[in-house]
């Protein structure tokens, strides 16, 4: 269900936690990992593209204004949609880029709208395999599917495990890169791509890398001078940590068949 009231920061989960304190990249793999995926891309001014999961609306608006597409910005949370619209606004491209609430596993779009599908880190925290067939049902035949997601670059132990799904993030789901390619081709993609890479955002040099000094001492002073926020940053780093050595990103790219008469 699409989110219409803002979630207290003592509610929020750690990803709309850095969200509400001012992060602008909250996703496996950080800024690399988009340049990633935007290399498999190739986007071509006047593509539809859907980036679902907008967040902040980061790469929403990096690729409207680098390759002139067109992006339709969605967030299940009103809260990162409140963000998403102040950026996009900020950056001068209300015109090209659109936010509205959706829910990946229940598009509101018709079959083959979009050009290009995006999503980083959004279906691992939700039915897997429902919002896969989703993003590539919305997708043109021929065009291309693009997702960001966690995977355990070696087997976690069990500490680490259940410091991270069972209570940092319950309900998120995911397992290897076999497995995500597994699902990703069972939902009707083919010509999969993948790239690789660890988790280095909630360390000093991936959120520097991330943010940049200033936004990086700005997000933290937001969090040491909230006493809500700075609790549950204590509770959430210790879970982390644990389970970074084990932790990594992957970058998934595939292209939906083109049926008869379709151009890829």
């Amino acid at each position: 269900m699409v989110e219409t009231r803002r979630v207290p920061i003592g509610e929020a989960d750690p990803y709309l936690l850095f969200g509400l304190l001012g992060k602008q990249v909250i996703h496996p793999g950080g800024r690399k990992a988009t340049e990633e995926l935007l290399g498999f891309a190739r986007m071509a001014p006047g593509q539809q593209v859907l980036d679902i999961g907008c967040g902040a609306a980061t790469t929403a608006i990096e690729m409207a204004s680098r390759f002139g597409v067109t992006v339709t910005a969605a967030d299940i949370s009103a809260d990162m949609r409140d963000r998403a619209i102040a950026n996009v606004d900020s950056a001068g491209l209300a015109g090209r880029v659109s936010v509205e609430p959706a829910d990946i596993c229940a598009l509101q779009y018709e079959d083959g709208r979009f050009d290009r599908v995006v999503a980083e880190a959004v279906t691992m925290f939700v039915d897997r395999d429902r919002a896969i067939r989703e993003l590539v049902r919305v997708c043109r035949p021929g065009g291309l599917v693009l997702a960001t997601e966690f995977h355990w670059r070696r087997p976690p132990t069990t500490q680490a495990r259940q410091s991270f799904l069972g209570e940092l993030c319950p309900g998120m789901l995911f397992e290897t890169v076999e497995d995500w390619l597994a699902r990703y081709g069972s939902a009707g993609l083919v010509d999969l791509q993948v790239r690789t890479g660890p988790f280095e955002m909630m360390t000093a040099r991936g959120f520097i890398s991330d943010e940049g000094i200033g936004n990086s001492v700005r997000v933290m002073a937001r969090a040491m001078l909230n006493g809500t926020a700075r609790r549950r940053m204590r509770w959430i780093m210790p879970r982390v940590s644990r389970a970074v050595p084990y932790l990594g990103y992957v970058v998934i790219c595939g292209r939906r068949p083109a049926g008869e008469g379709d151009a890829s």
